[in-house]
């Protein structure tokens, strides 16, 4: 007979299906990361950590120019971000976000694999310089 996980554990499917999803997810960041690099933007700081009492983190942040990029999963992973509570939470980083005076933007791997991403990102800082 199977053991029911603790209570806040994960059942070892879930969480592998969890961790699998985080690796795609990181997969595509690296790629966002090597563009950035290779159109020789400036270096974002990587999970950075904006609000003074939330543990929220922006995957790249442009700190000077207060822009901050999210890598998003696709919707057939099924993330975090496509469950209900996972997107309200979003919605509320977003919010707090801006209300910080960051602009946020999201890109799918799509958009990443494409350059849509990076062309975005480097048009982005160029309209943000003094």
């Amino acid at each position: 007979m199977a053991e029911t996980p603790a209570r806040g554990q994960l059942e070892p499917r879930k969480a592998w299906a969890r961790e699998e999803a985080a690796a795609k997810r990181r997969k595509w960041e690296e790629l966002l990361a090597w563009h950035i690099h290779a159109r020789g933007l400036p270096t974002p700081e990587r999970e950075y950590r904006f609000h003074p009492t939330r543990l929220w983190r922006f995957d790249f942040a442009f700190v000077e120019f207060r822009l901050a990029v999210e890598v998003e999963g696709t919707t057939h992973e099924g993330g975090r971000h496509q469950r209900m509570a996972g997107f309200e939470e979003d919605v509320v980083k977003y919010a707090e976000a801006a209300l910080a005076g960051w602009v946020v933007v999201r890109f799918t791997p799509a958009k990443i694999k494409s350059g849509y991403a990076v062309r975005s990102i480097e048009h982005m800082l160029r309209n943000l310089m003094p």
